[in-house]
Parts: C-alpha cells; structure tokens; sequence
C-alpha cells in the first residue's frame, strides 16, 4: 500500500503516518524509488496508534504499548499499569475540569450582567490566588 492507501484505510492523516515514522513508532519499507510501501502490518500499527492516541495516551506510552503489543511474553500487568496510570491521570483532570466548572458557574450567577460596572467575574479574576492553590 502507498501512503494514501494506508491513510485512508488507517483514518490516520499521511502527515500524521510521516511522523510517526519519523520519530521511529512505524519503519515502512521503501521501494526502489524511495516510496514508502506499506505492508498489513504497518495498517494494524497505525490503527493501534490512533485509538491509544484517541485515548489520549502520549506519544511515549504508545511507544511503550506497542512494544507490548508486540512482546508476545508481555505481561498483561504491564499493560494494565500504563493503562491504569493515564486513567488516573485522566480522572484529576475531570476533577480538575469539574472544579473549574463550579468555581465559573458560580461567578456567572453572581453576575447581574447589567448596565453597571460592578462584575463579580472581573473582581474574582484580580484576586491573587489563594496559599492553597499554589
């Protein structure tokens, strides 16, 4: 398969499968005059880094996940661990998110949102943060 094939089949950008290329995740052949060929293998590969990067896992932990992925002696622990880590990570940032939520949620119903200069969003804006928050 050329480039296009594989981008379409992968749903991945070509300039996306140029990248991961370039940084090592995936090595095409190349035929003698120097286009990238394809095989089913490198398909599979680049659907398995779509989902993971879908998933929000980095360009790191998908390095480590498709070692695994092809590491037939892998242990499923190892797997579960980084898996289990982004899930924590993931999991403070909607706390972190639903934090932010409330505290703007707030604001906005302080907000009389009228004709008069008094806002309760800016004033809170200009507040240094507090001692707990650093």
């Amino acid at each position: 398969m050329n480039i296009g094939d594989v981008a379409s089949r992968s749903g991945l950008p070509a300039k996306t499968i140029r990248y991961y290329e370039d940084i090592g995740l995936i090595k095409p052949r190349r035929s003698d005059n120097g286009y990238r060929c394809f095989a089913e293998t490198d398909l599979h590969k680049l659907a398995f880094l779509g989902r993971a990067r879908a998933l929000g896992f980095t360009i790191e932990d998908c390095r480590t996940l498709l070692a695994l992925y092809e590491d037939e002696s892998r242990a499923s622990a190892d797997v579960k661990q980084l898996a289990q880590e982004h899930l924590d990570k993931i999991n403070i940032k909607i706390a972190d998110l639903e934090a932010m939520r409330n505290t703007l949620s707030e604001l906005v119903t302080c907000c009389a949102g009228d004709n008069r200069p008094d806002c309760p969003i800016l004033r809170d804006l200009s507040q240094p943060p507090d001692a707990g928050d650093q």
